[in-house]
């Protein structure tokens, strides 16, 4: 009869072959803000109107880590190797939070920090936030629903920044998709204002 440690040991060379999943990318993606918060900034709900920005809504073409190729009107691809570090809505949504704090010098809360009612509220749908093939350009599209406590109507705005990107590779389609993306945080901090 063998042993459970002889059994155990039998099995590490059988383990070492066996995968579980698609082989990782060399490195993952991510965005990173043009106009980050400063380190140490102490903002108050009670010296600065606060905003609630809500994780925006994505198509099934973005409910993934992988970055879209359009490469016709009717066909869709995703580029070899180039993964995002986390869903591209949350990665958006961190990013316009950074802008409009940076911008407006609200607080902006997320949806688990709002207690109450904020003083306003932006909610939307990222439409795009991949590669056009046949522009070779990065593409970012966001319609954005903005409700102002102070009037209580909603208004909707389309934005959309379109960068070039020089391969469609993975090395190239993260610095024009963060690019782009700032792009249009900064029209989305400015729509919202002081």
């Amino acid at each position: 009869m063998k042993t459970p440690l002889a059994i155990v040991l039998g099995a590490l060379p059988l383990a070492a072959c066996i995968s579980f999943g698609a082989k990782p990318p060399p490195s993952l993606l991510t965005l990173s803000s043009s106009s980050p918060v400063p380190v140490g900034q102490v903002q108050s709900a009670a010296n600065a109107p606060g905003l609630l920005i809500e994780v925006p809504a994505v198509p099934a073409s973005l409910a993934t880590a992988r970055v879209p190729v359009q490469a016709s009107a009717t066909s869709l691809a995703y580029v070899k190797d180039a993964q995002w570090a986390e869903p591209p809505a949350r990665l958006f949504a961190r990013l316009m939070a950074d802008m409009v704090t940076a911008r407006t010098g609200r607080v902006v809360l997320s949806t688990a920090q709002a207690i109450g009612t904020p003083a306003g509220q932006l909610t939307g749908e990222l439409r795009t936030f991949g590669i056009d093939a046949t522009t070779r350009e990065a593409v970012v599209t966001f319609d954005g629903s903005l409700l102002r406590r102070s009037d209580a109507a909603i208004e909707k705005r389309r934005f959309e920044a379109r960068v070039p990107v020089g391969e469609i590779d993975a090395p190239s389609v993260g610095p024009a998709l963060n690019t782009a993306a700032n792009q249009v945080a900064v029209e989305v901090a400015d729509w919202i204002g002081r």
